[in-house]
């Protein structure tokens, strides 16, 4: 089955063709680098590293783009709250947003253009928009596109021009020529960065950094552009008016865009104070079920985030891993009808859902064979959504828990069992098996010793 994909624009899912054979490029929009990333990021640094990791597994050259905002209102702002120039700010948080990806097993994009460094191409599109008389300069020192200027406005959304227009009428700014019109080039204030342009000092708005960036890394027109539900309005369509009218190509052939990840029904955003950072979720998870946990829904579907959610995933992981104990592991097993599965599964729109449903089924084979191809075959089907990364060893030692022990008192613990059990103090032995239980800590006897893991 060839790889299919759904596309927002046309709300159907589409054959896959790339503009040039056996090459991909996509962009995806990042991270405003003002505070550490939450889970809802988390889900759009995982959803297309999962899509890259199988485009490639397809045998696609990918040319993966995912740029970073580090200039914006809520930069300037939390740099003045926190005493701090935005340099240093942004260049602290965007480390962070690397050791949060590293954390998660999400692989480095190849291309990660910050706004701060395409000032003259997005200066360049600004000035290609108003002498094609699709944007001006206002009195106030700012630059607007003229949305009824380009006439396939809403396309992406489905929103219509005579709606949007009739809402945007409350809130009138006078120096724009029509309500709707939005800022491509904002006027410096005092104390605030800028940056020299023919219509004066100031800074780039957020939509043109993205059309500047994505053009400049992947031409005028390229193959996917990714993103989280939430900018599919406005964001994702100023940045196809903008750039289409300053190019004269069409944009983008595909728009991929994940659901949100909710709490209690409302979309985790730090805009509603009810999100959780992925270092606050990684104290009391293991990275592995954190994204079993985003890819267990398919990526235009929302997530719930829950505890009672997070310990299924938990559960799940642990039933893949406990698949390759006593198994010795070797080259995957060829011609599979596990792996045509999977992969015809990736290929409908990248079923993460149903991907795991069939690593359950491999699982369950290896199980009872102890076959080591299939347990090689795990691993690399597993590996192509970033599962079963660990040692086995490794993934349930490596568990976060709460328990007052370390690895050095457990192993103490177990020989003292040992010894107990030789001794025929089986109370004692008992015991100090409850004792470990109680912290978190399962003990697998086996006729190759005593081996622990955490729960």
């Amino acid at each position: 089955m060839s790889l299919q994909i759904f596309n927002t624009e046309t709300r159907q899912k589409e054959l896959f063709t790339p503009i040039h054979a056996n090459k991909v490029g996509i962009y995806v929009c990042g991270v405003t680098v003002y505070d550490l990333c939450h889970i809802g990021h988390a889900r759009v640094m995982v959803v297309f590293d999962t899509v890259v990791r199988h485009l490639r597994a397809l045998g696609y050259e990918v040319t993966y783009v995912r740029n970073i905002t580090d200039i914006d209102d809520k930069i300037i702002k939390r740099a003045l709250e926190n005493g701090e120039s935005i340099q240093s700010l942004t260049t602290r948080m965007i480390a962070e947003m690397h050791a949060d990806e590293n954390a998660m097993n999400v692989l480095r994009p190849d291309m990660e253009p910050k706004a701060t460094e395409h000032m003259d191409e997005i200066r360049h599109m600004i000035q290609a928009l108003i002498e094609k008389g699709f944007a001006y300069p206002a009195s106030n020192g700012d630059v607007y596109f003229k949305v009824n200027a380009f006439e396939n406005y809403g396309r992406l959304s489905g929103k219509q021009l005579e709606d949007l227009e009739a809402g945007a009428r409350v809130d009138v700014n006078s120096v724009k020529q029509d309500p709707m019109d939005f800022v491509l080039w904002k006027a410096s204030k005092a104390d605030e960065p800028a940056w020299q342009s023919s219509w004066g000092e100031g800074r780039p708005g957020w939509h043109i950094e993205c059309s500047a960036m994505s053009t400049k890394c992947l031409g005028n027109h390229f193959d996917i552009h990714g993103g989280g539900m939430d900018l599919t309005f406005p964001h994702h369509e100023n940045e196809i008016a903008q750039s289409e009218c300053a190019t004269g190509e069409h944009y983008v052939n595909t728009w991929m865009h994940c659901g949100f990840v909710r709490i209690d029904d409302e979309k985790m955003s730090k805009s509603l104070n009810n999100f959780f950072t992925i270092r606050e979720v990684l104290k009391v998870y293991h990275p592995e079920v954190v994204r079993y946990f985003l890819l267990a829904s398919h990526y235009r579907s929302p997530v719930n985030y829950s505890e009672e959610n997070l310990d299924i995933a938990k559960a799940s992981v642990a039933r893949l891993y406990s698949a390759l104990q006593e198994v010795t592991i070797s080259s995957a097993a060829q011609d599979t009808q596990f792996e045509t599965d999977f992969i015809a599964v990736m290929n409908d729109d990248f079923n993460t859902p149903k991907a795991m449903a069939v690593l359950f089924e491999l699982a369950k084979e290896v199980n009872k064979t102890k076959d080591s191809s299939l347990a090689g075959l795990l691993i690399k089907l597993a590996n192509q959504i970033g599962l079963l990364e660990q040692p086995v060893e490794s993934f349930f030692k490596l568990q976060p828990s709460t328990s007052d022990l370390d690895d050095t008192q457990i192993d103490a613990l177990i020989e003292e069992r040992k010894l107990a059990r030789m001794n025929k103090d089986f109370a004692r032995s008992d015991e100090i098996r409850d004792q470990l239980k109680e912290q978190g800590v399962e003990l697998l006897d086996s006729a190759q010793g005593t081996t622990w893991r955490r729960l």
